[in-house]
């Protein structure tokens, strides 16, 4: 008998035998890559994952005789002999399952030249296997290559595609493998595991009818907007019995886009019997009002939130909190509220914790709201992989926005192929005149002087600027001239209490009492606030269209009184990111100078935008040369297919692949009791570095390098002793204030200060 699993069963009589887990797995994983016709593929590798607990060398190890033993290479050593024969299909696939099963414990792996990789490990010898596994495991290894398959039209897309389908295919493995080992431990303990969520075919019908009754609950008045509103959504509605595929929904901020792309994603979901529906949004700011939108329709049971700035203890019981907590390693919820960051990133990670969850990806309708948020230098991998995910895994993407960005080919190299009839809303360009609710205004140079002159003579107003230091200057140029209801808010000022400033400035605007706030570009794209007056300092075009719609975002007042003004401040320098999208902006004025928030001009703009980075632009991650030395490189280059060699390189773009490459780093502003509790349990001993790092997501300020180090050299800030650099915690509470933030830029003055004292 040869064992999988041990427990304290000295009789090993409630050990698991190996050909079970094999057995088990395989089944499991076949299930999750049937759906995009990887079920044998999949099974084999379930099959195959496990081969090397066959030699006599583990099974002394698991009996606790011996030291721990290799088991996932022998596996891949047998792949890769498969790939030495049969046609090059078989011989692709084969080299995939290889990565895979080297790679289910330790990550997916590159295939050449880092320690650990691929080649290394298949040079490598191991234990002998027992030659019983030759009887127990009986599984097809030729033709599982997943028919039909939809290439392509660009050759050079191809081993990206292939990449991607070993990525799925290790989601699959890596899913079963987990969920095998998960019950087989569970049913020793006698515990429950409870992983249980209704189907959406199963529930599609009830949600319908919770959104239609919600819709019809609504207290709407008969006004122009609101019959648009209307208007729009049947548009969208009617478009649900479109094949699958890419769609567009190009609405101005007011149009209702949120319920629109929902209502759309429920009806195409139940006209294709579709899995689950995702929103992706892309900062978590935002996200927590769309959630509770979401759960405030379709109640709590079919709502998965998952991203880095959730509040655990909201999440209910123990229980609850639980089932939460395993729905976030696999997205089995029927809706998934989640972030680009988690979206994204597990679409091109190594680990296996982060891609458990793509396979259930497959046959889902993923919202993708603000799509002209992608960052520029993850763009192109990034729309090839929601490309993929649209020609192969029966997937249907909508890109969501205001600011609609041009990633159609040809005008974008690599783009969707997106015909006319795939945008969803009817007539963007006459939406846009029609849901109009600001004047633009651009008043060329202001001094902070000026913009205070200009609060004063109005009571609610919201000022955007590029950056936190002119924020906190403008901010402190309006609290000596006194004006009255001032708010200052950035990422200075860390997650929790950003919430609760924002939740505190809806309330001032509802209640009609003096809001004036000055904010970075935080409060952009999505954020639900309406202020009758609002100043932009110059950025790109699409920043402005996001800033003007915080303008008389409802339409109740008239549109000569909501007015946008963009100027370019005197005292403060654009960084150099911004001040080439100024540069793209100022050349829309000559083409579109008449109506610069136009869908025309908004797609010129991105044009120019794209032509200016160039493909080097939209794609470059950091990596390390032969030599160990930083540089950068191309996610799409590290993919390649040649001589029927698979060189992928899936470790190095996992670590390299972020999407916020801010160049900052965390300090913790352990501010209120949750924070300083999670600080003691990390201390104390009863939180785990990972759990902790979990809970004080919403209590870190991001700072630069320089400004930390000088903190730290001068006693502000203390690394939490046994964890390395992980956790930088601020000792001296007085550089931290809800009002203003961490103020870091004086942190070398006060070391002296404090040591005089």
């Amino acid at each position: 008998m040869f064992f999988a699993h041990s427990t304290s069963a000295l009789d090993r009589s409630d050990w698991q035998p190996l050909l079970d887990h094999l057995k088990q797995v395989a089944e499991l994983s076949a299930a999750r890559g049937q759906k995009f016709g990887a079920g044998s593929a999949a099974a084999l590798a379930g099959w195959l994952h496990d081969l090397g607990k066959y030699a006599p060398a583990f099974q002394r190890y698991i009996q606790g005789r011996g030291p721990s033993v290799d088991h996932s290479t022998a596996g891949a050593q047998l792949l890769m002999q498969d790939a030495q024969s049969g046609d090059r299909s078989d011989q692709v696939m084969a080299q995939l399952m290889a990565f895979i099963v080297a790679g289910h414990h330790a990550g997916l792996p590159d295939r050449q030249g880092s320690s650990g990789s691929l080649d290394q490990r298949l040079q490598k010898a191991i234990e002998t296997l027992d030659p019983t596994w030759h009887a127990e495991i009986v599984a097809n290894r030729r033709g599982l290559f997943p028919d039909p398959f939809h290439w392509h039209p660009e050759k050079s897309r191809h081993a990206f595609q292939l990449s991607m389908l070993g990525r799925m295919m290790f989601s699959c493995l890596i899913d079963a493998d987990r969920i095998d080992t998960e019950r087989f431990y569970a049913a020793v303990e006698g515990r429950q595991v409870d992983r249980s969520w209704e189907t959406l075919p199963d529930i599609i019908g009830r949600l319908i009818t919770a959104l239609d009754s919600h819709m019809a609950g609504m207290s709407v008045r008969d006004t122009p907007v609101n019959r648009l509103r209307a208007e729009i959504l049947t548009h969208v509605r009617a478009k649900a019995g479109a094949p699958r595929g890419l769609f567009t929904l190009n609405v101005p901020t007011g149009g209702g886009k949120t319920l629109a792309s929902l209502a759309f994603a429920l009806d195409h979901a139940r006209h294709h019997g579709m899995e689950r529906i995702i929103s992706a949004i892309p900062f978590t700011s935002v996200i927590d009002q769309t959630a509770s939108i979401v759960r405030g329709i379709f109640g709590e049971d079919v709502v998965l939130e998952h991203h880095s700035a959730i509040d655990e203890e909201s999440l209910g019981g123990r229980e609850a909190r639980d089932k939460l907590r395993l729905a976030m390693e696999d997205w089995n919820a029927p809706i998934v509220v989640t972030t680009n960051v988690q979206l994204f990133e597990s679409l091109f990670s190594d680990r296996p914790s982060r891609c458990r969850k793509l396979h259930n990806l497959a046959n889902a309708v993923i919202i993708l709201d603000e799509a002209q948020t992608i960052p520029l230098h993850v763009l192109h991998p990034s729309v090839a992989a929601l490309d993929e995910l649209a020609r192969n895994y029966g997937c249907s993407i909508v890109l969501c926005t205001a600011t609609q960005p041009a990633l159609a080919c040809p005008d974008f190299a690599g783009g969707f192929e997106l015909a006319p009839d795939r945008e969803l809303a009817p007539d963007p360009t006459a939406l846009h005149g029609a849901l109009r609710r600001f004047r633009l205004e651009l008043a060329g140079d202001m001094s902070d002087d000026d913009i205070v002159a200009a609060l004063t003579g109005h009571e609610q107003a919201l000022v955007i600027v590029n950056s936190r230091a002119h924020a906190l200057g403008l901010y402190q140029a309006a609290k000596t001239a006194g004006l009255a209801g001032l708010v200052h808010l950035t990422t200075r000022q860390v997650a929790a209490d950003r919430r609760a400033i924002l939740a505190e400035i809806r309330q001032e605007l509802h209640q009609g009492r003096a809001c004036r706030v000055i904010a970075t570009s935080l409060v952009e794209a999505g954020v639900d606030l309406d202020f009758p007056r609002v100043f932009r300092t110059e950025a790109g075009l699409d920043q402005i269209a996001q800033a003007g719609g915080r303008c008389n975002r409802e339409g109740r007042r008239a549109l000569e009184q909501s007015i946008v003004t963009v100027f370019r401040p005197t005292e403060a320098k654009p960084p150099r990111e911004i001040k080439g999208f100024i540069g793209d902006m100022g050349r829309m004025q000559t083409a579109h100078g008449n109506d610069l928030l136009s869908p025309a001009a908004m797609r010129d703009y991105f044009g120019e935008v794209y032509w200016r980075k160039g493909p080097d632009g939209l794609d470059r991650i950091p990596a390390k040369d032969d030599d160990g030395r930083a540089t950068t490189i191309k996610t799409m280059d590290a993919f390649r297919i040649g001589s029927g060699l698979a060189a992928f390189a899936y470790r190095t773009v996992g670590e390299g692949f972020r999407l916020i490459a801010s160049g900052l780093l965390p300090v913790v502003v352990a501010s209120d009791d949750e924070s300083r509790q999670t600080l003691a349990g990390l201390r104390g001993g009863w939180l785990t570095a990972g759990a902790a790092a979990r809970r004080l997501q919403q209590h870190i300020v991001q700072v630069p390098p320089k400004a930390r180090q000088v903190l730290i050299d001068n006693g502000h800030v203390r690394y939490v002793e046994g964890f390395g650099d992980q956790f930088a915690e601020l000792i001296t509470h007085s550089l931290y204030s809800r009002e203003i933030g961490l103020h870091w830029e004086n942190a070398d003055y006060l070391g002296i200060e404090t040591a005089i004292i």
